[in-house]
């Protein structure tokens, strides 16, 4: 036994059982997509130490989108398999228990989510259940962990069942009787959570609710992030860091060429943390003081809202609008994801059925969807000027996405399929999963954001230093000043803006813009170009074609949109 795969449809609690069985740290939520990729880890049984792998969630075997080729592709490399089933929704995960028990791999079934059974009245024989398979069956919880030892010690039981090859029709069939004979229902009212479960799909109430759930989300980011920020993060840096610094700047002299790199320039014969641009002072108060904040609210409650289980009714609410762009409704998962990072926000596009979508996704977010870092950036830099200029950029902002996706769905060719997705049960999230799950994050952050903020500040410092910031000012001078109104030095902005978004709005700030210059400069960074590390990941899901196509489409909104906004404001 050298590979163990964990298979199952999407939602029923792959990752917190391998995440039980591996002590690895895989991302968990209660709605369908959240694996998009493969994860392994290593088990320890017996004397054995075998690869499990967390396979993406898959209905069938037969493939309708890439998270599903993925899981389809692993199929071949497992030695046993652990068949994972949802025991609340018995009818719908057998028909891929069936197709696997059709292969000629060893298959043992964890009937996962036991403990929701009891709350819903749905009793299941076990034992019945066995025998009708032919594989051994273990009720678990990947939640609570329970079962998981039981799990374990039962694996040597898989054997491959070798079950002739049936049609369609023949493993529904099949499917009825076992479920005829094994579950039971017993009557019972429905729960606080269930009701609530119907009023937000349904439009008339739905709508609303939805509304609510939006605005008292971004009032909790925001309330939680400026109280960080004011009553520990900028008191932290001004009390601590600041004297430090200023011993180190007269130390090394101003206008030497470390103190450049270190401290950067002084503002009024000062230390300003968010101008200054040394590695030591805006390279560590920007991530840090800055965006931090804002990624741990929104991650915060973006764990709470994914647990309970609203984000795929959001999808279903939306999707009528969401047609009109050429997508469908559960294109609103990667634009939220996107919200956080625009990484993990690419990546979930994946989920997208058709080429079509896929590529009208990208571009709309790439365009249209700042990161929570750029967005801190945003309110902090543009909000001094006032809070009717940060709504001009987002304004202009929501106005791309709609205007964009309108034009994409009439120009290409096809149209948005409808949406096929399943909607989980809300869940009250747990305090442990949700706190796991935004460490995940915040640490990801930390490790990937904060090297390319240093490198973005020293790359523009060194060149600074080598004259070639003023040789590629004069070369662009007619579009940043002539076209855009901005003055030839937001060229560095432009030029980081590939590595960090947030960084390069940071550096419109020592530049003296008036408000006008500001805000051009600001929705012109926003939707020129994606990261770096968005664009790698664009290329791999799209293709160099249609990524070479999404960018040239963003250049051409940037150059309008600039001149634009140049004119009319």
């Amino acid at each position: 036994m050298n590979k163990i795969l964990l298979m199952g449809n999407p939602n029923v609690g792959k990752s917190a059982i391998f995440s039980r069985l591996t002590g690895a740290r895989v991302m968990i939520s209660n709605y369908p997509g959240t694996t998009v990729e493969f994860t392994q880890g290593q088990i320890k049984i017996g004397d054995e130490r075998p690869i499990i792998i967390d396979v993406p969630g898959t209905y069938t075997l037969e493939p309708t989108c890439k998270a599903e080729e993925v899981a389809v592709n692993m199929l071949k490399e497992g030695d046993v398999i652990i068949n994972i089933i949802d025991a609340t929704n018995l009818e719908r995960n057998l028909y891929l228990t069936l197709q696997l028990l059709e292969q000629d791999i060893p298959v043992i079934v964890a009937l996962n989510m036991w403990d929701d059974t009891k709350h819903r009245g749905i009793h299941i024989d076990i034992k019945k259940l066995e025998k009708q398979l032919g594989a051994p069956v273990v009720p678990t919880c990947g939640l609570s962990g329970e079962g998981i030892k039981e799990l374990v010690l039962r694996l040597p039981e898989a054997k491959a069942v070798k079950a002739p090859m049936a049609s369609d029709a023949e493993r529904w069939e099949k499917i009825g009787q076992i479920v005829e004979d094994v579950q039971k229902l017993t009557h019972r009212h429905h729960t606080f959570l269930e009701i609530l479960e119907d009023l937000s799909i349904k439009p008339l109430t739905g709508l609303p609710i939805a509304l609510g759930v939006i605005y008292c989300a971004f009032w909790v980011i925001r309330f939680i992030a400026e109280n960080l920020i004011g009553y520990i993060f900028e008191p932290l840096f001004g009390k601590l860091w600041l004297p430090l610094m200023i011993r180190l700047s007269a130390l090394l002299g101003e206008g030497s060429f470390l103190h450049h790199l270190l401290i950067g320039n002084l503002i009024d014969g000062t230390i300003n943390f968010g101008q200054s641009f040394g590695l030591l002072t805006t390279g560590l108060f920007v991530p840090i003081a800055m965006v931090l904040p804002y990624i741990f609210s929104f991650y915060l409650i973006l764990g709470i809202l994914e647990d309970f289980g609203y984000l795929p009714r959001l999808a279903i609410l939306v999707d009528n609008l969401m047609h009109h762009l050429g997508l469908h409704g559960y294109a609103v998962i990667p634009f939220i994801l996107g919200l956080g990072c625009n990484v993990p926000g690419a990546l979930a596009i994946r989920l997208l059925e058709e080429r079509r979508e896929k590529f009208i996704a990208a571009t709309l977010m790439a365009i249209a969807i700042p990161c929570m870092a750029q967005i801190a950036m945003i309110i902090g830099l543009v909000g001094q000027r006032g809070g009717k200029y940060v709504a001009i950029i987002f304004f202009t902002l929501f106005t791309l996405l709609v205007l964009k996706g309108l034009i994409l769905n009439k120009v290409l060719k096809g149209a948005s399929p409808e949406i096929l997705i399943e909607i989980p049960p809300y869940r009250m999230p747990q305090v442990k999963a949700v706190i796991k799950k935004l460490w995940m994050r915040l640490s990801s952050f930390l490790r990937e954001a904060l090297p390319l903020v240093l490198l973005g500040i020293l790359f523009v410092n060194i060149l600074y230093a080598l004259k070639i910031i003023d040789f590629l000012a004069h070369i662009f001078a007619p579009v940043l000043t002539g076209l855009w109104g901005l003055p030839k030095e937001a060229i560095s902005a432009l030029i980081v803006g590939f590595l960090r978004k947030d960084v390069a709005v940071g550096m419109l700030g020592p530049l003296n813009l008036t408000t006008k210059q500001l805000v051009v400069g600001t929705t012109i960074l926003a939707v020129y170009f994606p990261c770096i590390a968005t664009f790698a990941v664009l290329i791999r899901e799209l293709g160099i074609k249609d990524m070479l196509k999404s960018a040239l489409i963003m250049v051409i909104v940037a150059l309008s949109v600039g001149a634009l906004l140049n004119l009319i404001l």
